[in-house]
């Protein structure tokens, strides 16, 4: 009987104990605390980082406007989204064989953008300038409010009336310009009709004769793919219509070789939020150029025409055309601000 009360009297005295010493604990950690000053909510809460689209958002709206070409989205979609047929307000405008497409699917990433699938061919041919306005604007893809339509059409640069054609439907628009090494722009823009000449089984005359005036031995600016490839000439043009700061010149030996830098100035040009980055960018060695990343699942490489395999040509004719283009290019550079690796 005596052994089992002293049992109890332990028990008890175990729990007062270790009740005493957890008032204690309790009264050390609140005192350790009364002299700090006590942060309000909203300085202790995870600062807000900024707005962004949630990536399942992206997705849906990707595929909805993915829907919308292929003219599987109704009409009662259209109308809950806010969805907007919207005229371009940025046009690539230039330089055939200087990277166009590849500009264009690069910035087709930036999910603020939304691209034109084909060439409209609006401003430079005269039958499809003459249909209005109105078709040009059903030509275009159709979009959510924050974001900017964008085509390409390279033959508006070389074109007479197209510079005034487009000021006269927007004067604040911005233009891009994308330009290879003007020797090397030729050869591809021949290379590029030779493949269409043989296709047919049809003969085509070699590059050195088109490029060269064998009566004068001196370069032949009558020959189209020359011509082109004089930018400064093309340019001048369409300064009397829009001041230089509403161009933007992208390298488009650069984007084939480093595109992301290329990519984010141009971003920067159309007042865009930083987007794309370097996981939407992937060598592929097998094609030689980069591929698109748009997400885990969805991948995309230009294609298989790009990047032809351009004929030999005679090391002389090519040193004379890179004197010939050289203080055009040097001209272009001082307009624009941009330098560039040329020859």
């Amino acid at each position: 009987m005596l052994f089992k009360q002293q049992a109890l009297l332990r028990q008890k005295l175990f729990v007062l104990g270790s009740l005493a010493i957890g008032s204690v604990l309790y009264l050390v950690a609140r005192v350790g605390t009364l002299d700090r000053p006590i942060c309000p909510i909203e300085s202790r809460l995870t600062p807000p980082e900024p707005e962004q689209i949630p990536l399942r958002t992206l997705q849906f709206k990707r595929g909805l406007l993915h829907e919308l070409r292929k003219g599987n989205a109704t009409k009662e979609q259209i109308r809950l989204h806010n969805l907007v047929q919207h005229l371009p307000r940025a046009i690539i405008i230039g330089v055939r064989k200087g990277g166009t497409r590849a500009l264009l699917e690069m910035l087709n990433l930036h999910p603020a953008v939304v691209k034109a699938s084909q060439e409209i061919h609006f401003f430079d041919n005269d039958q499809n300038y003459a249909r209005g306005i109105d078709w040009y604007r059903e030509k275009m893809p159709f979009s959510f409010p924050h974001q900017i339509t964008i085509e390409k059409s390279p033959a508006y640069f070389i074109t007479e009336e197209v510079p005034e054609r487009i000021f006269k439907m927007n004067s604040s628009i911005k233009l891009l310009i994308i330009v290879r090494e003007p020797t090397t722009r030729a050869i591809s823009d021949y290379t590029q009709v030779l493949e269409g000449k043989e296709r047919k089984n049809k003969t085509y005359h070699k590059f050195e004769d088109l490029a060269v005036d064998a009566n004068t031995c001196e370069v032949n600016t009558k020959y189209k793919a020359v011509r082109t490839s004089i930018y400064t000439k093309h340019l001048e043009r369409w300064l009397k219509y829009f001041p230089v700061e509403q161009f933007h010149i992208v390298d488009g030996d650069r984007l084939i070789t480093d595109p992301l830098p290329e990519l984010q100035l141009v971003e920067r040009f159309l007042n865009l939020p930083s987007r794309i980055s370097q996981y939407n960018l992937y060598f592929n060695a097998t094609r030689g150029f980069y591929c698109l990343r748009f997400n885990i699942v969805f991948n995309k490489c230009l294609a298989g025409s790009k990047g032809r395999i351009h004929p030999e040509v005679d090391p002389s004719v090519v040193t004379k055309l890179q004197k010939f283009f050289h203080p055009f290019n040097q001209k272009f550079s001082q307009i624009t601000g941009r330098t560039f690796n040329w020859p």
